[in-house]
Order: C-alpha cells, then sequence, then structure tokens
C-alpha cells in the first residue's frame, strides 16, 4: 500500500515489479515540527505510513516525504509563477540535496523501518529565457524545488552523485532492501514455479 497519492512513486515502483495500491495519508504536514532536514523527510514519511497503516492495519504501506535542500533553505512547492522563479533562480548553476524519508511499516506487525537518502543535484546556469519557459510548462507546481528531473526539468541537471530514484521522489534501492530483507518481498524464477532465496 502506498500513502502517497504521487504518480511518480507509484510508478517507479511497479517499474521495479512491485504491485501497489494507492491510499493517500490525510497527515497535516504543517503540524510536524522542523528539525534537521534529514529527520524532519523521515519523521513525516514515517506519520504518512502510519497514518494509512491505522486504517488499513493488515498492509505493509510504503510512506515518504522529499524535500529539497539549498545551503540553509527548505524549498516546497512553490504556489506562483514568482516563486517558482525565485527558487529555480536559486538552485541556477548551484548544487542542492534531494532528500527523501521513507518509511515501510505494518500495524498488525507492530514493525517500522525508516531512513532518509540524500542525493546531490548540481544545476546548469540558467537563463531567465529557460526559466520563463519552464515555469510556463506547469510543470514546476507540484514539485518540491519547483522542478522535476523526470520530466521536462531533466535539461535544467547538470550531474548528480546518489540515487536517481531518490530524486524522482522514492529511493527505490533501500526500499527494495527493506522488503526483501523483511521477507515481505521475494523473487522468483523466469517461469514464476520457484522461489529464488
Amino acid at each position: 500500500m502506498l500513502a502517497s497519492k504521487s504518480p511518480r512513486r507509484k510508478y517507479l515502483l511497479e517499474q521495479a515489479g512491485i504491485s501497489v495500491e494507492v491510499s493517500p495519508s490525510g497527515v497535516d504536514e504543517e503540524t510536524l515540527s522542523h528539525t534537521d532536514p534529514e529527520s524532519h523527510a523521515r519523521i513525516l514519511a514515517e506519520a504518512k505510513a502510519l497514518d494509512v497503516a491505522e486504517r488499513i492495519p493488515d498492509s505493509w504501506v510504503i510512506g515518504a516525504d522529499t524535500i529539497v535542500v539549498a545551503g540553509k533553505d527548505v524549498l516546497g512547492k512553490p504556489g506562483s509563477d514568482t516563486e517558482a522563479r525565485n527558487m529555480l533562480k536559486q538552485l541556477s548553476g548551484q548544487c542542492h540535496r534531494v532528500i527523501t524519508g521513507w518509511c515501510v511499516c505494518c500495524r498488525k506487525r507492530n514493525q517500522l523501518f525508516s531512513d532518509a537518502v540524500s542525493t546531490d543535484v548540481w544545476f546548469k546556469t540558467l537563463s531567465d529565457a529557460e526559466i520563463d519557459w519552464y515555469i510556463h510548462t506547469g510543470e514546476p507546481f507540484d514539485k518540491a524545488g519547483a522542478y522535476a528531473i523526470q520530466g521536462l526539468g531533466t535539461f535544467l541537471v547538470k550531474s548528480i552523485r546518489g540515487s536517481y530514484t531518490n530524486v524522482v521522489g522514492l529511493p527505490v534501492c533501500e526500499i527494495i532492501e527493506i522488503l526483501l530483507q523483511q521477507d515481505i518481498l521475494r523473487y522468483r524464477d523466469r517461469s514464476g514455479e520457484k522461489e529464488i532465496s
């Protein structure tokens, strides 16, 4: 069960061969106190997963929260053209961090695993014309940091160090590792008849 309505997170899990159902969390992100960015993202991911796990206690639930950190500033989702422009100008020609807190839990089994993954992202130096064009595509407005690396915003990114899927919104490697370690997920041979340990 995915505690997120993000189509990107659902797509990443499905691309990895995991069948998921979506049950978005109702957690009010503004009510949680801010700590250091990694802890904040992890705590928010836990809150989202636990909110859904309370409603569906038999299911394994995956929660996640992604934030963009530029210097000491945490960049959320822009609410206007001006906010998007300011964020993109701040990121232009600079390195920033994308942090995704993740949580996998099952209320019935009283099990919870969580952590945060950080990826360094370098932007090219953007011209005003590039920023204006990108804003007018509409893509920045439901994305932390005002861009989507997997979308049109791919042209903004010069390089990354770390997990690409983390920048998209879910560190798939870490999620699959914990699912395998806890025997929630298993490999099968190509015929689908025998499990591979």
